[in-house]
């Protein structure tokens, strides 16, 4: 009886917990920039690309947002997006930013609006590394260092 009881308490759960799509090997992502810009993914193909996710909130974002930004700046061949996952009004970011420049794209995606083809952040930051082929090399959660980029990218 006891093992009965376990298994239908572990089916209620399993059925209780929500179902994710798996995230393609080659998402593909289409957005306006902050600035009014169309970005897609698809046409940074033969770059890497850094996929970032961050928010204005998020105390660990802000640290690494200037690093990722220098790190493509001193990488002509590595390309970066960042998705503002933050329900925060477009002017408030595009303040921040004003104050926290970088040197990549910035689009926002609200939480009742995700990304199609990329899973909805556990935790931020959350960074997907776009390798030259469009397919995803490496997923990072939480903060990306210069120093772990270059290793997934090998250089």
């Amino acid at each position: 009886m006891k093992l009965f009881a376990s298994s239908l308490l572990l089916a209620v759960c399993l059925l209780a917990a929500p179902v994710y799509a798996a995230m393609p090997a080659q998402p593909s992502l289409k957005v306006t920039t902050l600035d009014g810009k169309p970005y897609d993914l698809s046409a940074q193909r033969g770059h890497w690309v850094i996929v970032n996710f961050w928010a204005t909130w998020c105390v660990p974002c802000i640290k690494e947002l200037p690093e990722i930004s220098q790190f493509v700046k001193s990488h002509p061949d590595i390309r970066a997006i960042g998705i503002a996952y933050d329900d925060t009004d477009p002017a408030d970011i595009r303040a921040f930013l004003d104050k926290h420049p970088v040197s990549f794209p910035m689009a926002q995606v609200t939480m009742d609006k995700p990304l199609t083809d990329f899973d909805e952040p556990r935790g931020l930051p959350t960074t997907y590394l776009i390798g030259p082929d469009g397919k995803v090399a490496k997923h990072f959660m939480g903060p990306i260092t210069p120093a772990a980029l270059s290793a997934a990218i090998g250089k």
